[in-house]
């Protein structure tokens, strides 16, 4: 087999997201430049190919619907066919696509995937796989959002899921797992922290036992396992966090007067790299662990950066084959 019949094929929701379709397609274009597979974009080919603006190799399938940000998930599952998200997440079930990218409607994204793919056998509920830039580097967050109410099972499995997306996507060779809780003591947390904390002990992942909020950046744990209301919770501080940390610099330097700004003007090249370390858009987006296709949640307000690095997310889990490494692992 040659190196281009290796190549992942990428679907790509050209409708979905905040700055859809313009920055989804220029995102889709960097990644199609990088050579990281055949890109697909789905969606309204009359939008779309104008945008290409004659880039040959990037393949459009014409889709007229798209979801809208704020529709109801149970809506959007009845009436998936015909939309570009609905389309995409098609492609990876007919096994045309290995992989599919949307930063739209992210509930209905869950719901469509569950429908049409369906999980893996002897996952419970499918999890969202956040990535957290850590101070030594990145830390999966699992769930980050896609189920609120959990059973301490469903949280073992978080566990379980997300050490195998942080050895295939990340290239964790040994990944450390850690369950959130208020206190490092294993006594320490609510019923169901504490009995999943017990289930995570006996199953196949190394883990290290409780983890609090204040060293979840300091990489004590390469997983972080958390319910999906939690872990959203976490998820939404730290790009909140990243954002004020930023606009508080800025302005400390603007104020500080002409050897304020001189001062800040010497460091930009300090603060562009701290940027680059806590920006979302460094990794794109988050995979959906459990379901049998390879499936990245971006972020809606995804730019060009963002979905590009969702792309290189997409072709890396598809490269390391992440729903088999689940697979094996629940196995063992």
């Amino acid at each position: 087999m040659n190196a281009e019949a290796r190549r992942p094929v990428i679907a790509v929701d050209a409708m979905g997201g905040d700055a859809a379709p313009a920055e989804i397609v220029a995102g889709a274009l960097l990644a199609h430049r990088d050579g990281l597979g055949t890109i697909v974009l789905v969606g309204d080919r009359a939008r779309i190919e104008p945008l290409l603006a004659g880039e040959q190799g990037v393949e459009i399938v014409h889709s007229a619907g798209a979801v809208p940000m704020d529709a109801q998930a149970s809506s959007v599952v009845r009436k998936a066919a015909g939309t570009s998200l609905g389309d995409a997440v098609e492609l990876v079930r007919e096994g045309k696509a290995d992989a599919v990218v949307s930063a739209g409607n992210s509930a209905a994204f869950l719901a469509v995937a569950l429908i049409r793919l369906r999980t893996i056998e002897g996952i419970a509920r499918p999890a969202i796989g956040a990535v957290l830039p850590g101070r030594f580097g990145p830390i999966v967050l699992c769930d980050a959002g896609a189920n609120v109410d959990c059973k301490p099972e469903w949280m073992a499995q978080f566990g379980v899921m997300g050490s195998a997306y942080a050895r295939a996507g990340l290239g964790i060779a040994e990944p450390k797992v850690g369950i959130i809780s208020v206190g490092e003591e294993r006594t320490k947390g609510n019923a169901q922290t504490i009995e999943a904390a017990a289930l995570l002990e006996r199953a196949p992942v190394r883990f290290v036992g409780n983890i609090e909020g204040k060293d979840i950046f300091l990489n004590h744990a390469d997983v972080v396992v958390a319910d999906g209301f939690v872990g959203n919770v976490i998820l939404k501080t730290a790009e909140g966090s990243g954002t004020y940390l930023r606009d508080v610099l800025r302005e400390s330097f603007e104020r500080a007067g002409p050897l304020g700004k001189l001062g800040g003007l010497l460091s930009r090249a300090v603060f562009d790299q701290m940027r680059k370390r806590i920006d979302y858009a460094s990794y794109g987006g988050a995979p959906l662990l459990g379901v049998r296709g390879n499936c990245i949640v971006a972020h809606g307000r995804s730019d060009r950066t963002a979905i590009r690095n969702a792309i290189r997310q997409a072709a890396a889990v598809s490269g390391a084959d992440l729903v088999g490494s689940i697979g094996a692992a629940l196995a063992a």
